[in-house]
């Protein structure tokens, strides 16, 4: 019987005009798609006019201007309409779905639903649940006392995983599928008897526990700044009066 870390596996990755994933928005996606480790990888990507200004600090991070943008990318629309179907369609597959820092890709993806297709990701996936395994999440969960950041280029660094071009979103998609194959080889003792659909269950867990513990060391130094608890997909925040 082949190990859930040495099969099927499809990664889905962003890169945005910033880190609210209320306001801002999706300027390239991609999913990357293996079915066997060590195999040939896949990929379907995405570049997006988000029909707002890129932040130069973001254009920093990965290269996308808005004038590229404007030239080359589609509207948001129907990109995350097909974004969304593929999702759905490696869930109904019974592919789990790699998300490096699932909160902030996936809920950016709502969002971006809902402001362009009066949608949401969970009417994509109401008949195909979503299996999620953030690399981050088990990570810092199997390996909870290593000390250092745990970006997915630390992460790829920890793990042996080569980056080429790193905040591409194809890139870093392929680097958090080998980073998840890579934990699952570390940690076989304690993961290998666990399905994917038991460590998306056990990561929801884990995840709250991690964003209390960062909350509360946050609260030790004087910072009143909020961390929400929610994986692998923040709730939608109530409609105004």
């Amino acid at each position: 019987m082949t190990l859930w870390y040495e099969g099927p596996l499809a990664a889905f990755d962003t890169e945005t005009t910033g880190v609210d994933v209320e306001e801002d928005r999706i300027v390239s996606a991609a999913v990357v798609v293996q079915d066997a480790a060590g195999g040939r990888v896949r990929a379907t990507r995405w570049l997006v006019n988000p029909g707002i200004p890129v932040p130069p600090a973001a254009t920093e991070v990965h290269g996308l201007t808005d004038d590229h943008l404007r030239r080359n990318g589609r509207w948001p629309s129907p990109v995350v309409e097909e974004i969304a179907r593929q999702l759905a369609e490696h869930c109904a597959a019974g592919r789990p779905l790699v998300v490096m820092n699932a909160p902030f890709d996936l809920t950016l993806l709502d969002r971006e639903l809902r402001r362009h297709r009066a949608s949401s990701l969970s009417r994509y996936l109401q008949h195909t649940p979503m299996c999620v395994l953030d690399p981050r999440v088990l990570d810092k969960h199997l390996d909870r006392y290593r000390k250092g950041r745990r970006t997915l280029t630390d992460l790829c660094a920890q793990y042996g995983v080569e980056l080429e071009g790193a905040h591409d979103a194809a890139a870093d998609a392929t680097a958090a599928l080998e980073v998840v194959r890579a934990v699952g080889r570390r940690f076989a003792s304690r993961l290998e008897r666990l399905s994917p659909a038991e460590l998306h269950t056990l990561q929801a867990v884990w995840h709250a526990a991690q964003a209390r513990g960062l909350q509360a060391w946050f609260a030790r130094n004087g910072s009143e700044e909020a961390v929400n608890t929610a994986w692998p997909l923040r709730p939608g925040l109530p409609a105004a009066a």
